[in-house]
């Protein structure tokens, strides 16, 4: 089976979607729903053979589509997700976060138990060159994770159409919005599943003073989240959007017995100001208690992957391994178990940090 797309939502996540579907080996693009007329004219600039509809129903009835992927606002994709389950339940890679309120998990829930095909979550951080070494490696070099720190400093949220990630109420706020990507490697790096979560965060400095359709937005700008985990590690969220003038936007370390290991991981190339030469390349750090003396690895990306996107290549990875699963060549490595375990740690945090209480009833529906 070659995977070709039917595609939900061409906002700026579309775009770059779009423009690594058309890097990979196979997979095309044949119909395209998006609201928008400017995304819409964008996204047929960038794929003119795709068939144009006008709904989810229209997109749904082009026979040659065979997978799914749905990039739309962060509130609609559970509610597109069980549009296409009562129509036609296709093979889907759905953007995070899965669901954006707390009273929608049950229904994941049934959705995952119901659905017949496979449902991948978009966690392309997973998939960062930097951090899948880091991933790969982080059992040996630390004897067992003792302590686990992510760090993101990077530049505030970026204009999307119809303002909607100015506001907790159409992102699941910023802990789950953009967070997830974190509380998800949480649990990927540890192995385990959380217990606990302590949270404090709010808006600070980024649009305090912006007014959309008579509301004020509220979308918080930075935080500290501490996570523990059933195994007794511990796990460290620093998170600062008005710190673009950061030299790396992500910065992961995890420490154990033996040692730490650590990845620096610069932001988006367009970003970089030129007056300072080539961007960073990313790094992997590993750093032995015995004997001591840290060793660093450069893990440059593919220009042409720099070029199609703004995650270091993670998206055109993850699109590879979409289509192997949905070829049946290996199974969904990203489940709808994992993203609602990413949701709800951030709407732990989220409700933290509004109670200054720690959180200890955290499960899945």
């Amino acid at each position: 089976m070659i995977p070709t797309y039917g595609i939900i939502g061409c906002g700026m996540m579309g775009q770059e979607h779009l423009c690594n579907i058309a890097l990979l080996r196979e997979g095309r693009v044949a119909a395209i729903f998006e609201p928008d007329p400017a995304m819409r004219e964008a996204a047929s600039r960038a794929v003119p053979d795709a068939l144009m509809v006008d709904s989810i129903e229209a997109l749904l009835a082009v026979e040659a589509v065979n997978c799914l992927l749905i990039a739309s606002p962060n509130y609609l994709h559970l509610p597109q997700l069980e549009m296409i389950a009562a129509i036609r339940p296709l093979p889907v890679l759905v953007e995070k976060p899965l669901f954006t309120a707390p009273e929608d998990a049950p229904r994941v829930a049934a959705l995952r138990a119901a659905y017949p095909a496979p449902i991948w979550v978009a966690m392309e951080y997973r998939y960062m060159p930097p951090v899948a070494r880091l991933i790969e490696e982080a059992e040996a070099a630390t004897g067992g994770i003792r302590m686990l720190t992510i760090r993101e400093h990077r530049f505030p949220f970026l204009e999307k159409v119809g303002d909607w990630n100015r506001f907790n109420a159409k992102t699941g706020g910023t802990l789950v919005e953009k967070c997830c990507h974190f509380f998800d490697l949480m649990r990927v790096i540890l192995k385990s599943d959380p217990v606990r979560v302590m949270a404090s965060g709010g808006q600070a400095v980024n649009h305090v003073n912006e007014v959309y359709e008579g509301e004020r937005s509220d979308i918080w700008d930075h935080a500290y989240v501490i996570v523990d985990f059933a195994s007794g590690a511990r796990a460290m969220l620093e998170f600062c959007m008005f710190a673009e003038g950061s030299r790396y936007q992500e910065e992961i370390s995890a420490v154990g017995p033996k040692g730490k290991i650590e990845c620096l991981v610069p932001g988006p190339g367009r970003f970089w100001p030129t007056h300072l030469g080539d961007p960073p390349v990313p790094q992997v750090i590993v750093s032995p208690r015995h004997p001591q003396g840290p060793r660093a690895v450069e893990i440059p990306v593919d220009p042409d992957l720099l070029e199609a996107g703004d995650h270091n290549g993670s998206t055109f990875y993850q699109h590879q391994r979409f289509q192997r699963a949905i070829q049946g060549l290996q199974p969904v490595e990203v489940t709808l178990e994992d993203g609602l375990w990413a949701v709800v740690i951030g709407q732990a945090a989220q409700r933290s940090a509004l109670t200054g209480k720690a959180i200890s009833t955290i499960s899945l529906p």
